[in-house]
């Protein structure tokens, strides 16, 4: 993929998510509260009812993920936490919960309106333990070691590198540190142009790997133990699917 190509992708997925914070935010304003009368009118399927009642309607609103990480990455009372590309911040807040005060939760995205409806959900929530940062997930703006876990929703098919952000999740994971995400993996048959044919970058579909990609990008970063499991159907030979990898501890 040359420059301009990569630069125009991620020029429609950053107008693309920010178009959709914007709208989240205008929905989930006092003015417009009828918009969001129920959480049951929000985009997040894959959350229990109860998760969705502890967080602020705009943060439910802005979920556009395609699975539920946590129910994979095991967090526990102190774990320190990142979520690749972090929206509006359900996983992060739903994280805080569970990592609980001795813990810490990082969001990074790279979509200003995405970031500025996350904090404004993480002050509403009255959440403490939690810090969004802007970058990118090929460049993360976190040191070495600074993670006990990597979560991410739906995120990583939309990457222009992706063997980038698979390399520096394993930087920035502690050893022993853990790999949880949801994300959509086409079938290994399925050439990048058949992807294409079902659906559009943007819409989380013509960049997806495919299952021997993703696991050998885990591999060649560093990764051990990686498996994908896929869970529903997304597209013809497109499935939504759990990814977990772990770094290995420090011999």
């Amino acid at each position: 993929m040359s420059q301009t190509d990569a630069d125009a992708l991620r020029a429609e997925v950053r107008a693309h998510y920010g178009q959709a914070a914007t709208e989240a935010s205008a929905c989930c304003s006092p003015a417009a509260s009828s918009c969001c009368s129920t959480l049951d009118a929000g985009p997040s399927p894959f959350y229990a009812a109860e998760d969705r009642a502890q967080l602020p309607v705009a943060a439910v609103r802005a979920s556009l993920g395609c699975g539920n990480p946590l129910a994979v990455a095991d967090l526990r009372p102190g774990d320190r936490v990142l979520d690749l590309g972090s929206g509006g911040g359900i996983d992060v807040l739903l994280s805080a919960r569970r990592v609980g005060p001795t813990g810490y939760v990082y969001g990074v995205d790279m979509t200003p309106e995405m970031l500025a409806l996350a904090r404004a959900n993480a002050a509403e929530a009255g959440a403490s333990n939690v810090e969004f940062r802007a970058g990118t997930i090929e460049e993360l703006p976190l040191p070495d070691a600074a993670v006990d876990v990597v979560i991410s929703n739906c995120v990583i098919n939309l990457s222009v590198d992706k063997a980038a952000v698979l390399r520096e999740a394993f930087r920035v994971l502690s050893p022993g540190g853990r790999f949880g995400v949801s994300d959509v993996v086409a079938e290994d048959h399925l050439t990048p142009a058949q992807r294409a044919e079902r659906g559009s970058y943007a819409g989380c579909v013509a960049g997806a790997l495919s299952r021997s990609e993703y696991l050998d990008g885990l591999t060649a970063a560093g990764f051990a133990d990686a498996t994908v499991e896929f869970t529903n159907e997304a597209a013809d030979g497109m499935h939504n699917a759990v990814i977990r990898a772990r770094k290995p501890a420090a011999q």
